[in-house]
């Protein structure tokens, strides 16, 4: 139950509303929020007696942007980041694969706890209030708890929680890449997949806990996993997430007659309820049957750098219709874990490459929508991703009387994808409790976080 308190943050330089009719900049206005949700956004909101339990919050100077919402991560991952031995220029995608997956099924239930403490604090610092993760890695001695423990870390600091279960269950050799310490039948993955929906997944208002039915991906699962979780997903109303379109398309063909969009559309794992990872290798076609079909998009747009494939075709997407979010991914294909950092290096790589492309590159403003209400959509969610009465308090704040944001002023819009932020914010909050201020995380010792996260990576062989 939330506590009935409220903050009334007072004097902002700029608030980035949205009615609903997309965002606008209100300048030099007050913003209150009662229990999780925001009351009201104005001018001297506290001219008036203020409702009782209400803290005053200077935030003159500040840009308050609505929080960021994660549609695409790997925390696990968190434990294989900086390693010059796993360095994607230096080796095939086949043979990254061999090499990393190995390290991936050492994991025992703390480090998938742990990591998942370590993506969760850094999201969180950089303005992530939602985030998604796609837990895939169920190593046979580590059980099924992991995305109990990944609950466990998200209530541990508050953060708002979609939890992707995933699972592989084609065998290697059978033509997938996971090694057998990985797989689980499919069986086991769809019990699995309805006892977290029983347990956790609450479609509330303000809801904090849900629950995804997410098969990792169509190359390293069985045609009936796929098959079984739209049936799962379609009789509880979750959601429905996998990896498409980043290389695999030929291998789905060769086994199955058809590239995997049009797979996946025939399994009716497709629609609003359904939203895919990366889709760089897609055929414009193939894009707009996903826009017909109401499938979304989360873009990934940082292991591009990494990878060295094509720059995701975001101007086609948009232009088609296609909803789209953005994801960190996870740190094995990039080693952080900062959300914020992502709409930069969205917007940035886009105009990289758009002398090439038919469609212009969205304006950057578009870019901010893809990291809030684009995200809020591809999870289902109508009461975040954007900053108004009635709407959840996610939003984090941004002090720009610093000398980075010296000219950068005039358009708060376009900040964060055409400058980038490069320090953490100075506040962020979810569901009304402000969570990360003044470099700290509310009740919680990061010192003793750190040190228990690397004793947990310490248990890690990496030869």
């Amino acid at each position: 139950m939330h506590e009935m308190t409220g903050y009334l943050l007072k004097n902002c330089a700029a608030v980035i509303v949205d009615e609903g009719k997309g965002p606008v900049v209100h300048r030099n206005v007050d913003l209150l929020t009662s229990g999780p949700a925001i009351q009201a956004i104005g001018a001297n909101l506290g001219a008036d007696a203020l409702p009782a339990g209400t803290t005053i919050q200077d935030a003159t100077g500040w840009f308050v942007y609505p929080g960021l919402v994660n549609t695409h991560h790997h925390f696990f991952q968190c434990f294989v980041r900086n390693r010059a031995d796993l360095d994607w220029t230096k080796l095939s995608v086949i043979e990254w694969l061999d090499r990393i997956y190995p390290i991936f099924s050492q994991l025992n239930e703390e480090c998938f706890y742990h990591s998942s403490v370590t993506a969760i604090a850094e999201m969180i610092k950089h303005g992530c209030t939602t985030a998604f993760d796609h837990q895939y890695n169920f190593p046979r001695h580590a059980g099924k708890r992991l995305i109990d423990r990944q609950f466990e870390a998200a209530d541990l600091f508050g953060m708002r929680f979609h939890a992707g279960r995933g699972g592989n269950t084609l065998p290697k050799s059978e033509g997938s890449t996971i090694p057998d310490a990985m797989l689980e039948t499919t069986d086991e993955f769809i019990a699995d997949c309805a006892r977290l929906i029983d347990t956790y997944h609450d479609t509330s208002r303000f809801s904090m806990r849900q629950v995804v039915v997410a098969p990792c991906q169509p190359v390293n699962c069985y045609r009936e996993t796929f098959a079984e979780s739209v049936a799962l997903a379609r009789d509880r109303g979750v959601m429905m997430h996998t990896h498409v379109g980043e290389g695999e398309s030929p291998v789905i063909h060769a086994r199955h007659g058809r590239r995997t969009v049009d797979y996946l559309e025939e399994l009716g794992f497709a629609g609003s309820d359904a939203f895919y990872a990366h889709c760089w290798e897609l055929t414009d076609d193939e894009l707009r049957t996903m826009a017909a079909s109401g499938t979304g998009v989360s873009h990934c747009p940082e292991p591009v750098y990494l990878v060295g494939a094509e720059v995701t075709d975001i101007p086609a997407m948009a232009a088609f219709g296609l909803r789209i979010g953005l994801g960190c991914d996870g740190a094995a294909s990039n080693d952080n874990s900062n959300l914020m950092h992502c709409l930069h290096s969205a917007y940035m790589l886009q105009c990289l490459v758009s002398s090439a492309r038919a469609h212009p590159v969205p304006p950057a403003v578009d870019f901010l929508g893809y990291g809030t209400t684009g995200g809020a959509s591809l999870l289902g969610r109508a009461d975040i991703g954007r900053l108004a009465p009635g709407m959840a308090a996610d939003l984090f704040a941004i002090d720009t009387r610093r000398m980075d944001y010296v000219g950068t002023r005039h358009d708060p819009l376009s900040l964060i994808p055409r400058v980038g932020i490069g320090m953490a914010t100075d506040m962020t909050m979810i569901n009304g409790r402000i969570v990360w201020q003044k470099g700290e995380f509310a009740g919680l010792d990061e010192a003793k976080l750190f040190a228990d996260a690397e004793a947990a990576l310490s248990t890690v062989e990496f030869q």
